[in-house]
């Protein structure tokens, strides 16, 4: 009976002790279970964030690179802007002659076929005649460039060359710059003129008005620059100076040393201008002299007369007084 009981207790006992240990497995198991769901769970959660953030930085990053290349296109259309055009150099060429030449007309004459011949014009000409014999002439020709050096040689051997300067003056980054700032200026113009078609209020139009009338005028003068570059570039200039063989100077002298008729001719020019001077200066004094010489024969007068009264006064009384004697 009392080994029954054990038994009996002890097969409770066991069979309590596995339904624990079941129990037990089993909640561990599903704790395990909750756990991984909550773990995937945030996981997903964790991914889904941040697949949004990543596909924000996807976003931002093909802006910025379309930015980026955008401004790189601009750039480089700027760079392909401001690249000057292979158009060559731009000089600027002047040349200073001047020439002996036996017959100024003549040589004149063949100065001008030369530049005209070549394609140029003659700017300005001054012929003056120094005295019946001898003349000199200035001219100022204008040459295109490739011709140049072919009409410079040909005015230096038109007689003899006394003087001759040469000069060349780059002014390609100068024409480049101007080009430049003449597109800019346009297209600054056209958005002025733009913005004054959207205009609606009146102080606006007039605001443009007045910066497009300031923006054209600078246009203005960039074109004029331009066109001035254009022709000392396109053109070159020759400044020409012919004389006769035994010219006189300046002053109307011949260049030769002094002879004895030269020294003669001086002195009597000087001997005349004394004679010339002294006339001026008896002339200038000649009323004074007058008046002197009338005062002192009016004062020569009064002396006279006072000198003779008293003999005149006194002969009478010598008279009576023999009389009555």
């Amino acid at each position: 009976m009392d080994v029954e009981t054990k038994s009996g207790r002890s097969f409770v006992r066991a069979r309590a002790v596995l339904v624990a240990g079941s129990l037990g497995l089993l909640l561990a198991v599903s704790g395990c279970g909750a756990s991984g769901d909550s773990m995937d769970s945030g996981a997903k959660a964790a991914d889904g964030k941040a697949a949004p953030r990543e596909g924000f930085a996807d976003e931002d990053g093909g802006a910025a690179a379309s930015a980026a290349s955008e401004e790189q296109a601009d750039g480089k259309a700027a760079g392909k802007k401001a690249e000057p055009k292979p158009g060559g150099t731009h000089v600027i060429r002047t040349a200073t002659l001047s020439v002996e030449v036996k017959s100024v007309p003549k040589a004149v004459a063949a100065a001008r076929g030369a530049a005209e011949g070549a394609g140029g014009l003659v700017a300005s000409e001054n012929t003056e005649r120094l005295d019946d014999t001898y003349e000199t002439s200035h001219l100022v020709l204008r040459v295109p460039q490739e011709r140049f050096q072919e009409v410079l040689r040909e005015l230096a051997g038109s007689g003899k060359l006394l003087s001759r300067t040469s000069n060349a003056k780059d002014v390609t980054d100068q024409v480049v710059d101007v080009d430049s700032r003449i597109s800019t200026q346009r297209a600054s113009v056209a958005r002025v003129r733009e913005l004054m078609d959207q205009a609606e209020k009146i102080s606006d139009v007039v605001a443009l008005e007045g910066e497009l009338s300031s923006r054209q005028s600078d246009l203005e003068s960039l074109l004029a620059q331009q066109a001035s570059l254009k022709d000392r570039t396109s053109l070159a200039t020759i400044t020409l100076d012919l004389t006769p063989p035994d010219a006189p100077g300046d002053d109307g002298s011949k260049d030769e040393d002094p002879g004895f008729l030269d020294a003669l001719g001086g002195g009597w020019d000087a001997f005349v201008t004394m004679l010339r001077w002294i006339a001026v200066a008896f002339g200038a004094a000649f009323p004074f002299l007058l008046t002197a010489v009338v005062v002192w024969r009016v004062l020569r007068k009064r002396k006279a007369a006072r000198g003779v009264a008293p003999v005149v006064t006194t002969a009478p009384a010598g008279k009576d007084g023999a009389s009555a004697s």
